[in-house]
Order: C-alpha cells, then structure tokens, then sequence
C-alpha cells in the first residue's frame, strides 16, 4: 500500500505504545509520541528513535501545530477515556483506542457523544479480530455456511492477577479491561447475543463481583451459544466455533485447530501467521485497517462497544 500519510500521533510509552510503534515504523510511518514522564519519554526516544514529547496530552495539544490524520491512544486503563476525550475535542478525526476505552457505561456514554459531535470515527482495538487465525476461521465458517453453534471460556488466572501492582479499581474492571478479550471475538464470529442468561457466584479478595460464572443464549444470526469460567480454578482462554461441517478451536487464542465432521481428530490449521509472529498478535493487520480505512468489517466502533456493554455487565454480574 502507498505510503501517504504523514501525521500520526501515538499517545503512551509502555509496551503496548512500543508495539504500535514497531509496526507504525514497519509501514514507513515515523509517529510523534507523547507522554507525562520526561524521563520514560527520553528512553522511549532512544529506542524507538521518534519524536517524542512529554508533559502531557493537554499541554501538547495547546502548542502543537500539526493537524494529526490520526491518533493511537495507548495508555494506561484508566487514562484511555479522558486521554480519547480530548484527542476527539482537538478535532482529530481517527481514533484507535485501546481495549476497553472506558473505565464504566458513563465513561463510554462520554466518548459515543464526542464521537459523534464531532464526527470522529472511534475504534476500540480488539486486536484478536485480527488474528490470522481468526482470518483463516472465518473463511471456513462462510465455506460451511455460517456458525450453528459456539462456546467459550474466560477464565483468569487469579494467583497471576492478585500480586501485580494495579490499583483496586483496575482488578474490580478486570472482566471489562482483559476477559472481554475473549467475549468479544466469541461474538464477532458467531454473532452478538439476542438473548442471553447468565448466572455468577463466589468472589476473589482482588474482584468481588463473582469468581465463576456460566451462562446461555442466542445470537443474532440465529447461533445458540454456552459459556463459563472459574477464576478460582485451572483454565485458559478459548473458544469454539461449530458448524455443519467443522469444530474450530481457538485454544491458544492465536492458533487454530479443526476437527472435521465424522472424526475425533483434531488437527492443527495451517495459517499464514508471518506477521502475527513478527508483531504483536493482530497489531499489523489491526493497525493497517485503521490507517488505511480498510472496509474489512473487523474494526470495531466505538459504539459498539456500547452496545455490548449492555450485556459486558449482565455477564459479570
């Protein structure tokens, strides 16, 4: 693709800013950076080798002269709202937004507004839309002629979580800011629910809402759907897709497994997986359908995001 756009901005310096950044300067871009912190924003300069501002979003946006086409908003969760909020007030255009935007319904209310005021487009990155497995499963779900069935698992490793050094208010949101990961490519695949039962019970020192969870419905294409999860126990992430033909797994996230109809086997799905390897998975593909407006259906709005917070909040009690 012609590399013709020169003015992006890139808001935050930890690793998920560095990974957009790796990609951004892999298609030719060099992003100007902006951060608080002199000296994080010193050593990100000296890696990455880009501008790189510190001091804040709002004090940059007051003397910056660019006109920026778009704007990666890579900070920490309980920034990304305000730090979107005033990316759409400057009159910026383009917005990818790391996952889950917002801290709460009010928060995500905020930015649909401004959105739309201003007539932005907001994205959210779930990047996992954009894996080639996911690329490779839909392919066989539209040769199978759609999804019958599906399921998924969200269970958090809860002795990992527990000692990391967030705030409480991030652990309570852990449901909204990392399971969500797995819900929403669940219900990008096999459609969002039209109807959906759920039911939790217990509780973690570091997440009171619930510890386990399970739950029923059916999607909008007509899809019936089951899901659980046990902070409390062993698990991992995954889901699976059925269709007339195929059992497909995604278990890890980022592979692919097939099991054909008649058979127990399951055999691992060849993928064309360079850049999901080179890259943080789904970051190249994701990346590229924001700055070039790829009409892909992958991205995701941020009004969506509204619209499945509705049932976010259902699922987590």
């Amino acid at each position: 693709m012609s590399n013709n756009i020169k003015n992006i901005l890139l808001v935050g310096v930890g690793n998920i800013a560095k990974e957009y950044c790796r990609v951004l300067k892999d298609m030719g871009f060099s992003p100007d950076v902006v951060c608080r912190n002199e000296q994080k924003a010193e050593s990100f300069r000296k890696e990455e080798d880009v501008r790189v501002f510190s001091g804040g979003i709002d004090d940059f946006l007051k003397v910056t002269p660019i006109a920026y086409d778009y704007a990666i908003v890579a900070v920490d969760v309980e920034s990304l709202s305000i730090v979107s909020c005033r990316i759409i007030e400057s009159g910026i255009k383009n917005i990818l937004v790391e996952k889950p935007a917002g801290m709460n319904r009010i928060e995500i209310e905020k930015m649909v507004e401004l959105a739309e005021a201003n007539s932005a487009n907001v994205y959210v990155a779930y990047n996992r839309r954009f894996y080639a497995a996911t690329e490779k499963a839909m392919e066989i779900i539209e040769e199978d002629g759609g999804v019958q069935s599906f399921n998924f698992e969200f269970t958090e490793w809860s002795h990992v979580i527990e000692p990391l050094p967030y705030s409480k208010k991030v652990k309570e949101n852990w449901f909204f800011e990392n399971s969500t990961h797995v819900v929403d490519l669940a219900f990008f695949l096999g459609g969002v629910p039209k109807e959906i039962n759920c039911y939790t019970s217990g509780s973690l020192n570091w997440h009171a809402n619930a510890s386990v969870y399970a739950g029923a419905g059916i999607s909008d294409r007509g899809a019936l759907f089951t899901y659980g999860a046990n902070w409390a126990a062993p698990g991992r992430w995954a889901v699976e897709i059925l269709t007339s033909k195929h059992r497909l797994y995604f278990k890890p996230m980022e592979k692919l497994s097939i099991q054909k109809s008649a058979s127990v086997k399951v055999d691992s799905v060849n993928i064309e997986d360079e850049l999901d390897l080179r890259f943080k998975p789904g970051f190249y593909k994701q990346t590229e359908s924001f700055i070039y407006e790829i009409d892909d259906g992958k991205k995701k709005t941020i009004q969506d995001q509204l619209r499945d917070w509705d049932y976010y909040e259902k699922i987590d009690n």
